[in-house]
């Protein structure tokens, strides 16, 4: 019989940062603030607000959380931080304000957290796409934003970054040593925040984040000469768009290519796309990532989706110590969700199910920890499932992470209730 796991206190107040660590968390931030020399440039405001506030911050990068405290600094700041974050370190993190969150779920915890750092008097720092984006552009934001600025009746303001995903992709970390910018916003005032209801801040706060790192890099000129720079690009165009085969892409030195027809793109100095023969079908990236997104709705609004029975091993995650082995067993993403069955090191059974509703996004990893490879991150309030599928299967964690949020907007079209643009 499996024993029982101690689990993480997800319940724990939030703690202040100790007056010590603060000038620690500025030293250790200030190597990639002289490497990167990020432009900060303030819209409403001449310099920092003075707390209490709640700072909405985009995310492409481990960077964003340097930029973030260098900005702020001396203000004493909270950070919502995923699990994974705390793994040897909970005690530290704690140390300097962070607070646990699992991934896509619907934690009401965190609410009380988050106004007790605002009875402190302190920033509230969230990252509400909760991912790092997958090519650069806004992720989906929860539409609770709004309910949450109208809870905690503070100054809302938002820091987003431009080209940490250029310098440092979540498909091929190596840093590029890029210079970037930071735009720090006063977004909403408290008197304008008791004036709107919470869907006309939503739509502020989407308006806000709505950024593309490699129009940017386009725009501002900014060049990587990195000789790897595609590598990894494959695990994110994943279906080639010349002969429509999904899982045959593959990527080396600075060309994405297609193994089943043979077609290259060579990525340039400036992130776009060139073919090497005949047409260039997407030259911008987040282009071709849309379009796999859009074949991706046809399938759910055909009925057709289904990623078919994956075999998988899943790590688990209850606290912050360690991985632990749960077993084997396997994946099914369909038209209903994600299912999960196997058998733990024990022998025992085990399943669980995460139904559409329940997930309007869902975090995926791509050679996660250079381990097991590609992994899908199921979160419960109580647990987290590392699930790794094995070969030789063809599956694409990109397109079960579409796939995610497409079923989740059908289904809330079908119930009456279709979702505004860039909200889940």
């Amino acid at each position: 019989m499996k024993k029982p796991f101690e689990r993480f206190d997800m319940a724990r107040d939030p703690v202040r940062t100790k007056w010590y660590l603060k000038p620690l968390t500025k030293l250790l931030s200030w190597p990639d603030m002289i490497t990167h020399r990020p432009a900060i440039h303030f819209h409403g405001v001449s310099a920092p607000l003075k707390p209490p506030y709640l700072m909405l911050c985009n995310h492409n990068a481990f960077m964003d959380f340097k930029v973030a405290t260098q900005v702020i600094y001396p203000y004493r700041a909270n950070y919502v931080v995923a699990i994974d974050g705390f793994i040897g370190r909970e005690w530290l993190l704690r140390a300097v304000g962070c607070i646990c969150k699992r991934k896509f779920t619907n934690d009401t915890v965190l609410i009380r957290q988050l106004v007790k750092v605002i009875g402190n008097r302190d920033i509230a720092v969230v990252y509400p796409e909760a991912r790092y984006s997958l090519c650069g552009t806004t992720a989906v934001l929860p539409a609770a934003l709004g309910k949450l600025c109208k809870l905690l009746k503070v100054p809302v303001v938002t820091l987003i970054t431009h080209g940490h995903h250029v310098n440092s992709p979540f498909w091929n970390l190596h840093d590029r040593k890029i210079h970037t910018e930071v735009d720090y916003t006063l977004l909403l005032t408290p008197e304008e925040i008791e004036q709107m209801p919470a869907d006309e801040i939503n739509s502020r706060i989407v308006e806000a984040f709505q950024y593309d790192d490699f129009a940017w890099q386009k725009a501002t000129g900014t060049k990587v000469t990195y000789e790897k720079r595609a590598e990894g690009l494959h695990k994110v165009l994943y279906q080639c768009p010349h002969c429509g085969r999904e899982y045959e892409m593959d990527s080396a030195g600075v060309e994405i290519f297609c193994n089943h027809c043979g077609k290259r793109w060579k990525m340039t100095e400036l992130g776009e796309l060139q073919a090497l023969e005949g047409e260039t079908e997407f030259s911008h990236i987040p282009d071709w990532y849309e379009w796999e997104r859009a074949n991706v709705k046809a399938e759910v609004e055909a009925g057709t989706y289904d990623s078919g029975i994956l075999p998988v091993h899943i790590d688990s995650l209850p606290n912050a110590k360690k991985f632990i082995r749960l077993g084997s067993g396997t994946l099914r993403h369909d038209m209903t969700g994600f299912h999960v069955r196997g058998t733990d090191v024990d022998g025992d059974p085990f399943e669980t199910d995460w139904p559409v509703p329940s997930l309007y996004s869902v975090h995926i990893e791509y050679e996660y920890l250079g381990k097991y490879g590609d992994c899908i991150d199921l979160n419960t309030l109580q647990d987290t499932w590392y699930t790794y599928p094995e070969a030789p299967a063809k599956f694409s964690v990109t397109k079960m992470a579409l796939a995610t949020e497409e079923l989740y907007y059908a289904h809330r079209r079908a119930i009456g209730k279709p979702c505004p643009p860039g909200l889940a």
